[in-house]
């Protein structure tokens, strides 16, 4: 009888321990997904943007999941078309349940997904710099607007050159929008746009507007092209020794890891503005490192849509934890409450009405060595503009992209 009842106390004990050690790994996964471009032309992003995903469910899980409950990333590539994004978006939620959606580096991607995630009530995460404007009730932009970039880039490139400033874009809704900002910032500093021009993402001859530069003899040009593009028409601005001459400054040079693509000679001087390099000097950027190198090895540096992305991770595992539940609508309740996250660009603040982050925006300057110097630091800078335009706490189904005067 004692025996038995040893064997029977060993058994309950050896299942309890089971249950409590191996419970989590065990217990059905909870799924998220993830459609980035990790091939063709804009890979340069998509690459880091998925390794960050990655590297944040790895660091979740470590902590011991959710619910009792370990994460699982389903993962697609959408090799840089367009047309993959609603299609891997539909299958993912449909077919395989995923809880919350990670996709996409362009604005035109950001579009395509979006109607899918309103019609399914799904809760989407859009993680990169862009023109800004969005007003969307199932929608989290984890990067800077261009409210955020424009507003502190601008002002300091007039001080810095003078106020007449030529844009140079790509053709499409990053491009025209952000030039539309462009011009009110400029109006509102008493400056003057004294040329525009809009290329096709195709483009790698840029002669024609270098003339058109030459001709102008702005004290700065914004440059704006995209991707892999953006490098030639850096080259062909400094061999046309036009960096002598006037400024250059941008909001999105540096992204993808340009300057580590272009000649030393001619990244050498560009200004921009982002929310992440690697030198930010605090003891969450130091542990989100060393986890990277570790995981990646240290050969390209991190560029900070990597960063948006596990931000938005981070404020994704911190929902649900404060929901209890995956259920769309009390995690979108959960991060309407005004979560915070010690990011590695700073203290970051997801804000309830606008579905944007409070974030730091750092000016930098590129060096002879493919790397950015410090220039300048703006603590928690607002996305002025979308918290005026939109307010998803009193219309939550509200699903917009509100523009500038004159786009």
């Amino acid at each position: 009888m004692v025996q038995r009842h040893r064997r029977t106390f060993t058994l309950l004990l050896a299942t309890w321990l089971w249950a409590f050690c191996c419970g989590v790994l065990a217990a059905e996964p909870i799924k998220v997904g993830a459609i980035f471009d990790l091939t063709g032309g804009l890979n340069i992003y998509g690459i880091q943007q998925s390794r960050a995903l990655h590297l944040a469910v790895d660091d979740i899980n470590r902590h011991g999941g959710l619910l009792g409950r370990p994460v699982e990333v389903v993962q697609a590539d959408a090799q840089s078309e367009l047309s993959k994004y609603p299609q891997y978006a539909n299958t993912m939620i449909l077919r395989d349940r995923v809880s919350a959606l990670f996709a996409g580096l362009t604005s035109s991607a950001r579009e395509a997904v979006r109607p899918v995630v309103r019609r399914t009530g799904t809760l989407y995460f859009y993680s990169s710099l862009y023109e800004g404007g969005v007003c969307d009730g199932n929608t989290f932009l984890t990067g800077p607007s261009a409210s955020q970039q424009l507003s502190v880039l601008i002002k300091w490139a007039v001080q810095q050159y003078g106020k007449r400033i030529y844009v140079m874009a790509a053709d499409y809704n990053f491009g025209t929008i952000s030039a539309s900002w462009v011009r009110e910032y400029a109006r509102q500093l008493g400056a003057e746009v004294i040329g525009t021009e809009f290329l096709p993402l195709t483009a790698t001859d840029y002669s024609s507007t270098i003339q058109k530069i030459e001709a102008a003899r702005p004290d700065f040009v914004f440059a704006l092209p995209v991707g892999a593009n953006q490098t030639g028409f850096i080259e062909q601005f400094a061999a046309a020794g036009l960096k002598g001459r006037m400024g250059i400054v941008s909001t999105n040079f540096g992204s993808g890891n340009q300057q580590v693509v272009v000649s030393p000679a001619a990244a050498q001087g560009v200004v921009v503005s982002l929310p992440y390099f690697e030198w930010i000097d605090t003891p969450q950027n130091a542990a989100f490192k060393s986890a990277w190198h570790k995981a990646h090895g240290s050969k390209e540096p991190i560029i900070e849509a990597a960063v948006d992305v596990w931000n938005a991770a981070q404020l994704w595992a911190m929902a649900v934890r404060k929901a209890n539940s995956v259920e769309p609508a009390k995690v979108r309740a959960a991060l309407e409450s005004g979560l915070e996250l010690q990011a590695p660009n700073g203290m970051v603040r997801l804000l309830p009405k606008s579905h944007h982050l409070r974030q730091n925006m750092y000016i930098a300057r590129g060096n002879a060595s493919r790397g950015f110097d410090a220039v300048a630091t703006f603590d928690n800078v607002e996305p002025v503009y979308e918290n005026e335009r939109c307010d998803l706490v009193k219309q939550p189904a509200q699903a917009i992209q509100f523009t500038p005067a004159g786009t």
